[in-house]
């Protein structure tokens, strides 16, 4: 029998694509491939060489240090071995027979990182947009939740996951802060109240004291969760510990590659009864939203045991002191205004003059974004980069605003 060479070992090939994730690839576009599916192939050796100019050439570097705009990390090399695992083995988690690792790795990432957020089990989820709609499934069914209520700065997931859901959505108000005014909110009796740890403008947490005060609490922590590792941080998420559900993004703070967010919760037995599904051809319920599901635990897993708690924590605390060490050097210029201390590692800042677009327009790409607030411009920081080079940073802003 003669096998196709293609799904064998090629270490030539696995080696050249190895040097292009180091090399300085040159940069290229979409444009240098065809317009067209070839008829015939080009093979796998040229493609590797065609696609690293345009794949790695011409893609944002989040580990730039000047990248200091989004919500998005750069990721350990760690994860780049475990991603090539994956993609080596294709297991899938919706069935055991092809997927025992798999499992027990995932089962084991929850196990580790549930009792942080003081929630029982759960399961791993392609992003938080999922994990919130599956906490909000779980709280119509389990809590017999019939409308959503939120901040107006809460991810637009949720309003998604309750118009899915068939649930009426509700945004509340906000502080001068940025924060959901739960003592605003009346009844939350057929309530899912979700409070946001991390607003994706402002880096907000809502109040998280309110959690328990509704038929269902929710804490969307996609963003600041990871802040419950850290012994000089974890403070700001207290309170968090008295929701039925919580979601994390791994792919932010745990600086994995994407799709990675854990979705957790305090009764997981019973969460689970409430989604899962079974099928003639599943050997084990499935549950939650996902049919097929990756392995994305394993990338998560050599992270953690790579870094180990303290490592982890010691690489958001490097983040958290570069949003200070920025906000206090625009809360001391005379050109700007601070919008508030970044309470998430998100600053939030404008130029006197008001000309925020001018001033994104000649930033490096990488270093700042915008946003609105009361239809109100601003310009935001989010530090996710932990080799994000501050000073260089900060001479750009300052310069760009002073010329």
């Amino acid at each position: 029998m003669t096998l196709d060479p293609s799904f064998a070992v090629d270490a030539d090939g696995l080696a050249r694509a190895l040097h292009a994730l180091s090399a300085d690839t040159a940069r290229d576009t979409p444009d240098a491939l065809p317009a067209e599916l070839p008829e015939k192939g080009l093979g796998e050796t040229t493609v590797i060489d065609r696609l690293a100019p345009v794949v790695l050439g011409g893609a944002a570097r989040l580990d730039d240090a000047s990248a200091f705009a989004h919500m998005d990390p750069p990721t350990p090399w760690i994860t780049w071995a475990a991603w090539l695992w994956n993609a080596r083995l294709n297991q899938n988690l919706l069935h055991p027979a092809i997927s025992p690792v798999a499992r027990d790795i995932e089962a084991r990432v929850v196990d580790w990182l549930a009792p942080v957020f003081a929630m029982d089990g759960g399961h791993m989820t392609p992003g938080s947009s999922i994990a919130n709609l599956t906490a909000l499934w779980a709280a119509r069914d389990i809590a017999g939740v019939r409308r959503v209520v939120a901040s107006p700065s809460a991810h637009l997931s949720i309003a998604k996951s309750a118009h899915i859901l068939g649930l009426a959505f509700e945004a509340g108000t906000v502080d001068a802060q940025d924060r959901l005014q739960v003592d605003r909110l009346g009844d939350l009796s057929a309530t899912c109240l979700v409070l946001t740890a991390g607003t994706t403008g402002t880096g907000a947490v809502d109040p998280l004291a309110a959690a328990g005060a509704a038929a269902w609490t929710h804490v969307d922590a996609a963003w600041a969760g990871p802040l419950r590792l850290s012994t000089r941080h974890r403070e700001v998420l207290a309170g968090l510990e008295a929701a039925d559900s919580v979601c994390v993004s791994a792919h932010k703070w745990f600086f994995q590659p994407k799709e990675s967010a854990l979705v957790l919760f305090r009764d997981t037995a019973a969460a689970n009864r409430a989604i899962s599904f079974g099928g003639a051809y599943l050997a084990v319920p499935n549950v939650g939203i996902q049919g097929s599901h990756g392995a994305m635990a394993v990338p998560l897993l050599a992270t953690l045991l790579a870094w180990g708690r303290q490592g982890l924590a010691a690489r958001v605390e490097t983040c958290m002191a570069n949003a200070a060490d920025l906000a206090e050097a625009l809360r001391a210029h005379p050109g700007f205004d601070l919008f508030a201390p970044p309470e998430t590692g998100v600053v939030v800042f404008r130029p006197k003059s008001g000309d925020v677009d001018a001033l994104a327009r000649r930033l490096a790409p990488l270093t700042a974004s915008t946003t609105a607030i009361d239809g109100t411009p601003w310009l935001r920081c989010v530090a996710a980069n932990p080799n994000a080079d501050m000073a260089a940073i900060k001479a750009r802003i300052f310069e760009e605003t002073t010329r």
